[in-house]
């Protein structure tokens, strides 16, 4: 979701992993791209070019500034990669899907829709809080309210760790992606 209010919240994960991607590669500032609505930074990694963008319509309706962004730069679905929360996995937790449904993410159905396509590879970041002992508590009551929250700080240190693990796992596609 655009905008400060909402820059550390949990469905906001996967713009995290993409700031830090950007910083730890020596991308340029992100700028509006008027015709997508999104930020966009590009750079060269491993011999080829990255386009990051950070779409700046609400979640459920990223698809719009996905679809928009693919048809201006000539990116095949297959080359995109998405960064999104995944409240069915714990915080911390990582996995990347390829080809698959939305499983009930508004944001991923968005992208599914307006692509006219699920053929595109997803880093899921969980986002699911633990108990006191480490155990997933399970899917909150009100989703909408959850996933706008920020990540407390007793989550800090597993948040870093997602982080740090999503970004790693978006370097290992883009790496065999670029070849």
């Amino acid at each position: 979701n655009p905008g400060e209010k909402y820059r550390f919240t949990r469905h906001n994960i996967g713009f995290m992993v993409v700031d830090e991607f950007a910083r730890k590669n020596g991308f340029p500032d992100f700028t509006l791209n008027k015709k997508s609505n999104s930020l966009t930074s590009e750079s060269i990694v491993e011999g080829g070019k990255v386009l990051l963008a950070k779409p700046q319509t609400f979640m459920n309706n990223s698809g719009s500034s996905v679809s928009a962004l693919t048809k201006n730069s000539k990116l095949k679905t297959k080359n995109l990669v998405l960064v999104h929360d995944d409240i069915d996995l714990p915080l911390g937790t990582i996995k990347i899907s390829v080809n698959r449904g939305s499983a009930g993410h508004k944001g991923v159905e968005s992208l599914i829709d307006a692509l006219g396509t699920k053929n595109f590879t997803r880093i899921r970041v969980g986002i699911q809080p633990a108990s006191s002992a480490g155990r997933p508590t399970g899917k909150p009551e009100n989703m909408e309210s959850f996933v706008l929250k920020k990540f407390a700080k007793e989550e800090q240190e597993t948040l870093e760790l997602a982080v740090q693990n999503a970004l790693e796992a978006l370097e290992t596609v883009l790496t065999a992606e670029l070849k």
